[in-house]
């Protein structure tokens, strides 16, 4: 539940930060009246990420035995990549896309083009709602349809609120160390959905297993208990991972967090530089 919570929350912000800017720059302009288009952008995009849900959510049902194996393997592994993707992206263009936004609602109001600003905001919420999607199918094999459908809820309905606070009230959310801090839990998580990736592509015999079991805690830490569930969704915490899936993970935390700090660190140097 935590896990769909903090994807939802992050991805809905996202979105909600964009479609904050296209209104805003709107209002600012004084072609408030010009917001129809974006609304109707926002609800498309909406439309196509559930059908996208619903159409994975179809797929993976039609599959058994080692299909089903073979399919949530490599739905985990494709979400960790996207993912991955997801943070880097957000911290090399982060700084750029306000300006940008400005600008072409800036072009599409000069122009009089209400599809411009509709392609806006369709483009922009259709990207977060189809990564949300795929997030979420890789999140719901290691938690209940139930917790997974309450945590993106809860995730999606924060999200929300937080946009239109900052949008309608004014208020100022610092928005670097949001993503800062989900960006090192979103890590985590991926790295959990590769390891648990393997875990199923082993189990449908793609991947060698090298050895069965490097330690078996679940007598201490149940990975089946309500904490070991909590972690097993969150961070895909296994209680007797085989030596494939503890290096698989262990790999891709190393990797990419080394190079997501350093990344980091240059864009503050640019900041610092440019200021």
């Amino acid at each position: 539940m935590l896990a769909s919570a903090l994807i939802t929350l992050r991805e809905g912000l996202e979105a909600a930060l964009i479609v904050g800017i296209v209104l805003g720059v709107l209002r600012k302009l004084g072609h408030s009246d010009r917001s129809r288009p974006v609304w109707a952008g926002v609800l498309a995009a909406v439309v196509v990420s559930v059908a996208a849900g619903l159409t994975l959510n179809a797929l993976g049902v039609a599959f058994e035995g080692r299909g089903e194996e073979i399919f949530e393997g490599v739905a985990m592994l494709l979400a960790a990549g996207v993912l991955t993707w997801m943070i880097f992206w957000m911290q090399r263009q982060g700084r750029r896309i306000q300006a940008e936004l400005e600008l072409d609602v800036r072009r599409a109001v000069t122009i009089g083009s209400d599809w411009a600003l509709f392609s806006l905001a369709f483009v922009a919420v259709v990207r977060e709602g189809i990564e949300t999607v795929l997030f979420l199918t890789a999140a719901a094999f290691s938690a209940t349809p139930a917790q997974t459908l309450i945590g993106g809820t809860v995730g999606l309905f924060v999200a929300i609120v937080l946009g239109w606070l900052m949008f309608a009230a004014g208020k100022r959310l610092d928005v670097r160390a949001f993503f800062r801090v989900t960006s090192a839990l979103l890590i985590l998580f991926a790295a959990g959905l590769v390891a648990h990736g393997v875990h199923e592509l082993q189990e449908a015999a793609l991947l060698p297993t090298l050895i069965e079991h490097v330690w078996d805690i679940n007598p201490i830490l149940d990975e089946n208990s309500t904490v070991g569930s909590i972690l097993k969704a969150l961070f895909g915490y296994n209680g007797n991972p085989s030596l494939l899936e503890v290096m698989a993970y262990g790999v891709y935390f190393a990797v990419v967090g080394i190079v997501s700090l350093r990344r980091g660190r240059v864009i503050v140097l640019a900041a610092e530089v440019g200021s």
